[in-house]
C-alpha cells in the first residue's frame, strides 16, 4: 500500500515505470523506468510547525482548508526545499497565524508512517498577542490547557504534542519527545 499515489511515469523520460527491487543491491521495491532505468525514490514528507506560547496559553489555528476544515491545529505545514526545519516552522507560523515568535528548541518528532510523514514541532515564544491569520486559517486564538478544544483538534500529532507540552509545563522541565504513530 502506498501512502501517496504511486509514480506512473518516469520524471526523466516520461516512459512508464514498474515497481520492483532494483538490480543495484537495494532491498525495497522502487519505481524503475522501463526505458531509461532511472530509479525513483519516494521518501516521507516533512511537516514542520511550532507550539507558540505566551504565559500559560498556546496559539491554535482553526483550519480554513481540507483536510479537517473547521478544526483546530498548531501552525504547521509541509517543509519547502531550500529551508531548514526551523525556518519552515517559522514560515508556517507566519503564514497560518501571522504571529511574531521567537523560535525555541525542537520539542516533538512524530513518525506518522501510515501516511509517509514525519512531523516536527518547535517550542516558540509569542512576542505579541496580535495575529494576522492567512488564507488557510479561519481564526487564530490563545488557549489555556483547560480551554483547549481537545475533541476538535485536527490531527493526532497536534494532540500528542500538546499533551507533552502541558505535561512538561506542569513539571517546569521541557524535554524532547519522539513518538511513533501508526
Amino acid at each position: 500500500m502506498f501512502p501517496r499515489r504511486p509514480i506512473k511515469h518516469c520524471r526523466e523520460c516520461g516512459a512508464p515505470v514498474v515497481y520492483r527491487i532494483p538490480d543495484d543491491g537495494d532491498t525495497h521495491p522502487r519505481a524503475v523506468c522501463t526505458q531509461c532505468h532511472t530509479i525513483h525514490y519516494e521518501n516521507p514528507l516533512m511537516v514542520v510547525g511550532t507550539i507558540p506560547a505566551r504565559g500559560d496559553r498556546v496559539l491554535l489555528c482553526k483550519r480554513a482548508i481540507e483536510p479537517r476544515r473547521g478544526l483546530w491545529t498548531l501552525p504547521a505545514g509541509f517543509m519547502e526545499l531550500q529551508e531548514t526545519t526551523a525556518q519552515g516552522a517559522a514560515r508556517e507560523t507566519d503564514e497560518e497565524a501571522g504571529a511574531d515568535i521567537a523560535m525555541g528548541p525542537l520539542f516533538t518528532l512524530l513518525n506518522v508512517t501510515h501516511v509517509g510523514q514525519v512531523h516536527l514541532f518547535y517550542r516558540a515564544t509569542l512576542q505579541s498577542e496580535q495575529f494576522n491569520p492567512g488564507i488557510e486559517t479561519l481564526e487564530a486564538r490563545l488557549f489555556t490547557e483547560a480551554e483547549i478544544p481537545w475533541e476538535q483538534l485536527a490531527f493526532r500529532t497536534v494532540s500528542k504534542t500538546l499533551e507533552c507540552y502541558f505535561a512538561d509545563r506542569r513539571k517546569d522541565s521541557f524535554g524532547f519527545h519522539c513518538i511513533d504513530l501508526s
